[in-house]
Order: structure tokens, then C-alpha cells, then sequence
């Protein structure tokens, strides 16, 4: 029966897909009787409608996906009101005519997503305005339609597709215009998460920019044909599509399919998409592939005629409108390999003049992987570039295409400081980086650390604790906790049977897999799996010490964590409910003979006789063994416990760790990770937990500083690409152009960051510095008197107040500023930005009177107490460095300065607090730190209940009032080395 209520709504939101919304009724009565349903022309049958929906109502979602759709737009030229607020949708409301009560039923059933969308910092605030979000009547949007409702089938919430449409937009609309006539090539970076969705987000770009004209797409895939077959999968079932794949040949004839891969594939054809014919019969044009799923790029493999595009007007040049939008596009998938790379330039180059006509789009996925010249420059013959076998032919590629455009992606933020921006012909990102959203439902560095929690240590639980909640450390107390480790990997197994059995869908639980990292060594990987293999066969699991363990395992660690992170999901009450399921989770770790597979090949014929393909298989339940030579890339599907205990210099630590990150949908819950807390390096002990948070935090904080300066400032970008280099040293010092003889033009002058914290954290090694440093400080320390009881209210981590104690002063801001300014550091004065900016604090930019000094005690049971300059006691806090830099990992802990910044906003919003904090004073936190790595060598520091100056780092956090800024709000400022050469990015040194 047709619905004939959706058929008229779906006509008349459809009619809006070019101008944004409209009065609704007006519409509605000119298309409702086309429709053969006038009664449907009013507002009234949809209010009925919508107070009886049930969930997945096609009339609900339809206005939810236009809704939401509206609240994204970022370029709305219908509305003033800025994307995702509660005044963008009203305004929505208004200009459709809606009444009241079918406002508040839209509301409940589509609440607007708030989230930050994408950050992009851009060389020009203003660029040419081409890309039509919808294209134009005659030639609609059609692989990024069909792409956005394959995503709607797969389950995909209206908010994250809206989300990655914005995103995909934002980047294609930053491309060159394909008809313009002369040739111009983008180079951008997209910065996502670790196994964070980055392959949607370069399908939708896919889809806009061929939609758009773009003919010839290009994806670095990788350095192995697995991944790169993985991501031809990929494009191919959401994107390119059944008819594109056939190519004309009848589905139900096998003669006819010899030769077309995916015969043999389990999705094919139901879960690839389909355009309902060849998309060249429905008004648009077809997709040829240059690549399949098994084979890459070779030379002249599809014959040279593929890459040669005809043209529907031989007189114009392919990029005129005439014959663009009549062209079929090319897409291939290649991996990053030389002589893949070698024979594609070779192809391109005999096409001949028709090469500079054709839009083309390369996208480089892992850009920071093979891509990056790493050749050092000292090596370079007298005025030559010389470049590493991908790079060299990576910029062929772009030389080769005039009009190519050029997008990487990365997981890393600071990735393109690693290319040189002086370099014209290499992958600098010079007209945008964007910095993609954390995705919803993504369970990444956030869901692993406390890093905002203001529930002190001794108070956090399973429920208000993601550290007690995933991560299980391994300490010499604790023992190495493998056995467990693997307990967990067959509990987990069992949890998800046993929800599936309650009705869960099983889709996410296809695939089990737990991860083991010992060694960097594969000459021990072998051990550590025969070691696994016995581990496995001694562990009784289907006799009664087995079922004990797991039992424990179960009361004392699961059904606590389930109980409180894993809301609306199955969860047994007893281990005996689970009980059945664990002989069937065992049958199938074992299934095939073993239950561990040792990963520590880098070729392609290792991973083809590996047979580890989760494409192809149909559950993979196994324990893996390796991890460095897993190439980037990899996903590892279903991971769900992971055993992390390097115990060599960690090199590639970050990208070793983030395995662990991704999508974990209805098992959240059940992840765990074991890892190293005291493991030994040299003759160091090192917390692998903690190191890893420290650079996770770097990064956390490099990411919100992008967000915060990608504002326009009297419509100019406060920060362009070029800039980003100087701004990635405060993070990361010693940073510098690879030629020695060169520096970067842009100097980062001024950071200006009112109500938002300043913790320099890269601290002098040198005891002599370290002293004169304390010592500057002590006409605050010979001031800070008392016991001032500091309370934090209940928030959303928890229910109870909380409370510290600190010593505490008020301190002129011109006293605060002269020792801020005297200080020594480490890697030059990092603090340098700042202080431009906290001594215009005067009145000149806005005026801070004085400062609250609080120096926050520890727990009564933990405090160390010492006299430091003969002023005290005071309470003795402990840090460690990094591992390699010079930096602390965290100077303030969570709850003093959730504290501190408690105090500035109720200041700022005009409410007393306790001290007589107004909008003119600012809250400094004061912490005397040794750097030590227990609290024994704490004790010894202060054994006499004193501290020498020279072992005792007088470590802060400044956080200025919010009002500390003037009205342009302009947050960061950099100046030009050599002014003569403003726009120059690299310049030479002096004296070279």
C-alpha cells in the first residue's frame, strides 16, 4: 500500500534540496493533488502521524534527515543563525510555517546534535565559490545520494551522516573548481582518529567530487595489496557499485561473469549498492575501474584506451561542461609500491595533451606512511631535491596531472610538519588542513584515560572511572597477568554469543580478536605463541579450575563494569547463565586447529598464505601474536582485549597503541587492556600507560588549539597551514625545516588564552637552572600561608562533593609577571607567547589586577611535606618526564584545576565565590614537584623535612579571567621573520 503522507512530504522537503527550507503548505498545495493526495496538503495529518510513530517511522526519519541536514549546513545562505544551535533550528521551523506542537514532536523524536563539526584552518579565508551542495536540477547529486542511503540502510544516524557531509563538503569544496580553464592544484591534509572511520569520510569526498566533474581518481591505498584490495572493497560495495562492477553483463548468466571479481564474495551482491540500473541509463555517468579487489594498477592492464576519456565536443577541451558531465569517471585503488607507481606515470604520460584537460583527484590514505621525503637533505647532490623511490614518484604523479588535486590522510595532527613547505612540488598541505570530529560511538584515547575527571584517585569505581573500567596494569605485584588476559578473551567471547542469543544483532560480533605485544622481535614471536598454545591447552576450559577462574573473573571484573557502562545491553545475572556459552566460544577460537596466529610479515604472499582476510572469512575468533609489522592500515576486527608490553625503546608507540582504538558497537563494555606499568627500559622503569597518555594529551591539546584559532579574525584566518610547523614546536621542541641551512618565515609572537589554563611543562634538566628558578619564586612561596578547603560541587562524574586542601596568596600581577618572565627553560623560552600576552594584561589589552596563588595539598595519606627556601611547609607533588622529552606529562592534577576554572567562570557569570574572585583576577596553581617516578624518592628528597632548591621544579598552571581579552578576540598572532618575504614559508638562516 503506498503511503501517500510520506510520497507528499518527500515531494515537498525535495523541493527544498536547492534553497533550504520553505513555507511548507504553499508547496504542499501544489504538489499534493499531482500526488493524487490533496488531503495531505495541510500541516494537520502530519501531527496525527508523528504522536503515533513508532521507531524507524518513514515519515519521522524523512524529517529527520532534512532537519538534521539544516542544522549542519555551515554555508546556509536561509538563515544568520550559526549550524547546530537551538536558533538555527527554530529558524528552520519558522521559514517551513510549523505550529507549536509539531515543533515539540519534532524536538523529541530529532534533537539537535550540538557537536563540533570539522576544524579547518585554510591559506585564504575567502576561496572561489564553485561546489553546489546539491548540484544543479539537470545534474543531481547521484553517487553521493545513493552513497548517503546506503549509509542510512546500514543503520547510520541522521547526525553522523549530516556530520560527514558537512566534512566531505568542507573539503571539497576546497578543491579547484574541474571546469576552470586554468589549471590550479589543492593540496590538503585531512587529520582524523586512529581507526576512526577516515575511509567514510574519503568515500563521501570520492562521491562529491566526481558528482562535481572530477574524472580520474587516484587512491594510495597503502604498501600492501591486502590493504589496498581492502579498500577497493570498500569503494566498490559503497560507492562505485553492482552495475558499475558488471559493466553491462547479465547478473544471472555465469558465462557472462567470468573474469568479474566477487564471485565468490559472501556480500555479493545484497550488501553492495545498487543504482537501480547503469547509472549512464538514469541521467548520470558510469564508473570504469581501473583496479579490482585482487588485481593493482599494471602496466596497460585495462589497455591504454581506459585511461583515454572521449569527448562529447572534440572542439573543447575535456574540463568545459559540455563533455565533463558526459564523461565517465576512472577510479583506481593502488598501493604505494614503485613499480605499481612507476608503470601508472608511464601510462599517464602516453595520453598525451588530453593529460592536462582532466580533472583528477588523488587521495593518499596513511599520507605520513612512504609518501614523506625522508632523505636527508645533507645528502642532497649541490642544488638538487633528492627524494625517496614513493615521494619522487607521488610528485611525478602531480606534475604529470596539472590539474590534480591532492588530499592526505593521517591520524596524526602533526603529521605534515614532517614536509617540507618549501618544497612547490611536494604533498605540503598548503591551501587546507581539516581536522575531522571525534566520531560519535568511537571508543578512542578518551574512553581509556581520566583525562578530565575531577574525582580524586581514591574515589574512582568502574562506574565514573575509565582507566578502572578498561585498563588492567601490569605491575611486579600483580604478576604478567597473560592468563587472565586470555581468561577475558573467552569471557568475551561468551558475553557477546550470550547477547546475540538475547537478540543482539550479531553483525558486530562476526569477528574476536585479541592482540599480544611483547617484542619488537619476530624471532620471538614464535616462542610467545607456543607459549600462548600451552598456556591455552593447560587452562582447562571445559573442566572445573577453568570454569573457577572464569567465574571470578566474571563476578569480580565483568558483570561490575557491565553493570555500570553497558546500560540497555543483556548481561547475565550469574556466571552459571553464562556457562553454556563458553564451550561454543572455545570451539571457535580453536577453530581451524589453533588458537593463536603469529602476524609478523610485511609482503603480500605472507599475508595471502597467512589467510587472514576479514573480508573474506567468515568469523576470525583468534589470538594474534606480533604487532610491529601488522603494516599501518590494518584493521584488526573485533579487538577486544589487548596484552601490550614492549619492553624496547617504543619508536612507533603511538601507532602501536591505537590499535586498540576504534568502533565498538554493543561490546564497549567487555574491552580490556593489559599493559606494562613498570617495565624495564635500560636502566629505566617505564609506565607504558602513562607515556602513552602523556603523547596522547599533546596531541588532544594540539587538536582543540587548531579548533580554537580556526575563528577568522576580521575575516582573515588567524592561522594558515604555513603556520602550523612553528605552532607543532610548542609540542613538540627541536622541531625545524629538514635543511639545515633553512627556518621557518612564521614566528609564533603571541598566544593569548583567556579563561582557558597555560602549563608550560618542559622544565630545565640542569640543577643550577632548576634552583634559580625556585628561587625566583619565592616571594609567592614566603606569602602562601593557611589551609583553604577547596569544594567541588557534584557534577555528571559523580553525585558527591569533593574536597582539597591548598596553601594559598594573592599575588600583583605585575609581581606574577616579573617572575614569569625571569624564568629559565629547557628547549628556549616556551613561555614566550604567552607572556606577550599576560603582560598587555596591564590594561592595554584588558587589565587582570592581581592573581589567586593556590598550592593544592596532597590526600592527607599520601602528603610529603618540606620547607623549601625556609617558607612552609609545604606539600611535596611528584612528576615524571616524558619518555625522551623534556616535558612532564601533566603538571595540574584534574580536580584542582576543574577547581580553578569553576572559580574564573562563576567570576565571569558575576556569581561570589569563596576568595572574592572577580573578573579581574586570575587563579595561578603552585606545585613544588620532584621529579620522581615513586613517593620513596619523594622521602629521600625531603628526608630532613626540607628540599634543596636544586631538586624541586616550582611547576604552574596560569589561567587568566575570560574577560582578559579585547573585543576582536583574536587568540593567536605569528610575525614574519624576513618581512620582505612575507609569504615565504621557508627562508634561509642567518650566517648560511
Amino acid at each position: 500500500m503506498t503511503d501517500k503522507l510520506y510520497s507528499v512530504h518527500q515531494a515537498v522537503l525535495g523541493a527544498m534540496d536547492q534553497t533550504g527550507p520553505l513555507p511548507f503548505e504553499g508547496i504542499a498545495a501544489a504538489l499534493a493533488g499531482a500526488i493524487g493526495a490533496p488531503e495531505y496538503a495541510t500541516l494537520n495529518p502530519m501531527l496525527d502521524r508523528l504522536n503515533s510513530a513508532e521507531p524507524g517511522d518513514p515519515l519521522a526519519t524523512l524529517w529527520n534527515h532534512y532537519l538534521t541536514r539544516w542544522d549542519f549546513d555551515e554555508h546556509a545562505t536561509w538563515s544568520a543563525f550559526p549550524a547546530r544551535t537551538d536558533e538555527r533550528r527554530a529558524d528552520a521551523y519558522a521559514k517551513l510555517g510549523l505550529p507549536e506542537g509539531i515543533r515539540t514532536v519534532l524536538n523529541d523524536q530529532c534533537a539537535i546534535f550540538k557537536a563540533a563539526g570539522p576544524v579547518v584552518i585554510s591559506k585564504d579565508a575567502a576561496f572561489e565559490p564553485w561546489y553546489m551542495l546539491d548540484g544543479s536540477p539537470s545534474r543531481p547529486p547521484f553517487y553521493w545520494k545513493a552513497y548517503e542511503n546506503l549509509l542510512r540502510d546500514k543503520g547510520w544516524s541522521p547526525d553522523a551522516i549530516a556530520s560527514l557531509d558537512q566534512a566531505a563538503r568542507s573539503i571539497v569544496e576546497r578543491l579547484a573548481d574541474p571546469t576552470r580553464e586554468d589549471p590550479y592544484g589543492a593540496r590538503g591534509l585531512v587529520v582524523g582518529y586512529v581507526q576512526s572511520g577516515k575511509t567514510a569520510n574519503f568515500t563521501g569526498v570520492i562521491a562529491k567530487a566526481i558528482d562535481a566533474g572530477y574524472r580520474l581518481v587516484i587512491v594510495l591505498g597503502g604498501t600492501l595489496n591486502l590493504l589496498r584490495g581492502q579498500t577497493q572493497r570498500r569503494l566498490d560495495m559503497e560507492l562505485i557499485g553492482q552495475e558499475n562492477i558488471l559493466r553491462g553483463a547479465d547478473p544471472n548468466d555465469p558465462d557472462a561473469l567470468v573474469g568479474i571479481d566477487y564471485q565468490d564474495d559472501p556480500d555479493w551482491p545484497e550488501k553492495f549498492v545498487s543504482h537501480g540500473g547503469r547509472p549512464s541509463m538514469r541521467n548520470a555517468f558510469d564508473i570504469e575501474r581501473l583496479t579490482t579487489r585482487d588485481d593493482d594498477y599494471r602496466q596497460l592492464f585495462s589497455g591504454i584506451k581506459a585511461l583515454e576519456i572521449g569527448k562529447h565536443d572534440p572542439k573543447k577541451p575535456l574540463y568545459s561542461p559540455e563533455n565533463l558531465h558526459r564523461a565517465s569517471a576512472r577510479v583506481m585503488v593502488v598501493k604505494k609500491n614503485k613499480s605499481v607507481l612507476t608503470n601508472l606515470v608511464q601510462d599517464l604520460k602516453k595520453i598525451g595533451p588530453l593529460l592536462g584537460e582532466i580533472p583528477a583527484l588523488i587521495i593518499d590514505d596513511e599520507s605520513d606512511q612512504a609518501s614523506v621525503n625522508t632523505i636527508d637533505p645533507k645528502k642532497w647532490e649541490s642544488g638538487t631535491v633528492q627524494r625517496t623511490a614513493i615521494n619522487q614518484l607521488i610528485t611525478q604523479l602531480l606534475k604529470t596531472l596539472p590539474r590534480a588535486q591532492y588530499v592526505g590522510y593521517t591520524a596524526t595532527p602533526f603529521a605534515n610538519v614532517f614536509v617540507d613547505p618549501s618544497d612547490e612540488e611536494d604533498i605540503f598541505p598548503r591551501d587546507f588542513l581539516l581536522s575531522l570530529p571525534r566520531p560519535t560511538e568511537y571508543m578512542g584515547v578518551q574512553e581509556f584515560h581520566d583525562f578530565d575527571s575531577a574525582v580524586p584517585e581514591e574515589e574512582r569505581t568502574v562506574a565514573n572511572s575509565k582507566e578502572k573500567a578498561h585498563v588492567r596494569g601490569i605491575t611486579e605485584n600483580t604478576g604478567d597477568r597473560l592468563q587472565e588476559a586470555m581468561d577475558a578473551f573467552v569471557l568475551t567471547g561468551a558475553l557477546k554469543l550470550y547477547r546475540v542469543s538475547k537478540g543482539i544483532h550479531q553483525g558486530p560480533f562476526r569477528h574476536h580478536t585479541m592482540l599480544v605485544h611483547e617484542s619488537v622481535r619476530t624471532s620471538e614471536h614464535n616462542a610467545l605463541a607456543e607459549r600462548l598454545i600451552t598456556m591455552w591447552h593447560n587452562s582447562e576450559y571445559t573442566g572445573p579450575n577453568g570454569h573457577a577462574r572464569l567465574a571470578k573473573l566474571f563476578e569480580n571484573d565483568f558483570s561490575l563494569v557491565s553493570a555500570a557502562q553497558a546500560e540497555g545491553l543483556p548481561t547475565p545475572s550469574s556466571y552459571e547463565e553464562l556457562r553454556p556459552f563458553v564451550s561454543t566460544a572455545r570451539q571457535m577460537i580453536t577453530q581451524g586447529g589453533t588458537p593463536v596466529i603469529v602476524v609478523n610479515g610485511d609482503t603480500d604472499r605472507y599475508f595471502a598464505e597467512l589467510d587472514l582476510d576479514f573480508d573474506r572469512t567468515d568469523h576470525v575468533w583468534k589470538i594474534l601474536v606480533g604487532g610491529t609489522k601488522l603494516s599501518r592500515g590494518f584493521t584488526v576486527e573485533g579487538l577486544t582485549v589487548t596484552y601490550y608490553r614492549r619492553t624496547t625503546q617504543q619508536a612507533d608507540t603511538l601507532m602501536q597503541m591505537g590499535r586498540w582504538f576504534g568502533f565498538r558497537p554493543n561490546y564497549r563494555d567487555l574491552v580490556r587492556l593489559y599493559i606494562g606499568r613498570e617495565e624495564t627500559v635500560g636502566k629505566k622503569t617505564v609506565d607504558l600507560y602513562e607515556a602513552f597518555e602523556a603523547i596522547c594529551l599533546d596531541e588532544e591539546h594540539f587538536r582543540a588549539e587548531l579548533a580554537r584559532y580556526s575563528t577568522l579574525v576580521d575575516g582573515k584566518p588567524q592561522l594558515t597551514p604555513a603556520q602550523i610547523p612553528p605552532l607543532v614546536a610548542q609540542h613538540l621542541p627541536g622541531v625545524r625545516p629538514s635543511a639545515r641551512n633553512k627556518m621557518f618565515n612564521a614566528e609564533l609572537v603571541e598566544i593569548r588564552s583567556p579563561g582557558r589554563p597555560i602549563e608550560p611543562a618542559a622544565f630545565p634538566y640542569d640543577k643550577a637552572m632548576t634552583a634559580r628558578n625556585t628561587e625566583r619564586w619565592e616571594p609567592v612561596l614566603k606569602t602562601l600561608s593557611g589551609t583553604e578547603v577547596c569544594q567541588l560541587l557534584p557534577d555528571s562524574t559523580t553525585p558527591l562533593a569533593r574536597t582539597f586542601q591548598a596553601a594559598s596568596t594573592v599575588v600583583d600581577h605585575a609581581q606574577l609577571l616579573s617572575i614569569l618572565s625571569s624564568l629559565e627553560w629547557e628547549h628556549g623560552n616556551v613561555l614566550a607567547p604567552h607572556l606577550t600576552y599576560l603582560a598587555q594584561l596591564d590594561g592595554r589589552l584588558a587589565k587582570v589586577d592581581d592573581w589567586l596563588v593556590l598550592a593544592p595539598h596532597r590526600t592527607a595519606r599520601k602528603r610529603i611535606e618540606a620547607t623549601i627556601l625556609g617558607h612552609g611547609p609545604f606539600s611535596l607533588s611528584r612528576r615524571s618526564r616524558q619518555d625522551g622529552k623534556a616535558s612532564f606529562g601533566r603538571i595540574s592534577g584534574m580536580e584542582h584545576r576543574a577547581y580553578a576554572q569553576w572559580l574564573i567562570d562563576q567570576a565571569e557569570a558575576g556569581e561570589a565565590v569563596t576568595g572574592g574572585l572577580g573578573q579581574h583576577r586570575g587563579v595561578v596553581l603552585l606545585y613544588p614537584v620532584v621529579e620522581a617516578s615513586s613517593d620513596a624518592e619523594v622521602n629521600a628528597a625531603a628526608a630532613d623535612g626540607t628540599v634543596d632548591p636544586s631538586k624541586v621544579i616550582t611547576a604552574f598552571t596560569v589561567i587568566p579571567p575570560r574577560a582578559a581579552i579585547d573585543s576582536k578576540r583574536q587568540l593567536v598572532r605569528f610575525q614574519a621573520k624576513d618581512s620582505s618575504q612575507p609569504d615565504a614559508v621557508i627562508i634561509d638562516a642567518p650566517g648560511s
